[in-house]
């Protein structure tokens, strides 16, 4: 029995929520307090990288159509590459911060493939709204790393870019498989199941 794409949306929510938690609280208290403990200099990107390692799984078992295993595929690859890259940056590996911009495409990929694979308007239903609100919100915070990298030490930047992974976290967790949106349900999308 496979769980409904809502219950993976809330998996991968947590994670997100999880994430950005981990990058605020390194944001505010600042990159040298944050790694007195070793440890936590692994701790976001490795969450980067095993998410995109989860997507994999997603994009095999929970598609049903060639776009979204597209779609998922990217999601999968992008987010490997950005915590990999993450990763090499805190062994030591590579020292450019100009490598930091591989989540600038990460958010990109991201934003556009959930807008390419949408293919319900705003208003069918909830996760057709809600995957044009991430895609939007994934396209515009993609200059977010990049200020971050210009301006590494801000602690606005470095908040704003945490709190992005928040807000994401929130939008998936209001995703329903087939729901109304502002009262609002195309009769095309069914009848909802709860």
């Amino acid at each position: 029995m496979q769980p409904s794409a809502e219950h993976v949306h809330w998996l991968f929510a947590t994670g997100f929520l999880f994430l950005g938690l981990c990058l605020l609280g390194e944001a505010l208290v600042g990159t040298e307090v944050w790694r007195r403990r070793p440890w936590r200099a692994y701790l976001w990107p490795g969450i980067t990288f095993v998410m995109g390692l989860f997507m994999w799984p997603v994009m095999t078992f929970f598609t049903n159509s060639t776009i979204h295993m597209l779609a998922h595929g990217a999601w999968a690859q992008v987010l490997m590459v950005a915590g990999a890259t993450e990763l090499a940056l805190v062994r030591g590996k590579i020292s450019s911060p100009w490598w930091r911009l591989t989540m600038a495409l990460a958010f990109f990929a991201s934003g556009a493939s959930f807008l390419i694979h949408e293919q319900n308007p705003w208003f069918f239903q909830r996760s057709s709204f809600l995957h044009h609100l991430l895609g939007w919100t994934l396209l515009g915070a993609a200059a977010i790393p990049i200020a971050r990298c210009i301006r590494p030490r801000s602690v606005a930047w470095g908040s704003v870019f945490a709190l992005t992974f928040v807000a994401l976290s929130v939008m998936l967790y209001c995703d329903r498989d087939l729901a109304p949106v502002f009262g609002h349900l195309s009769p095309l999308a069914g009848a909802p199941h709860r």
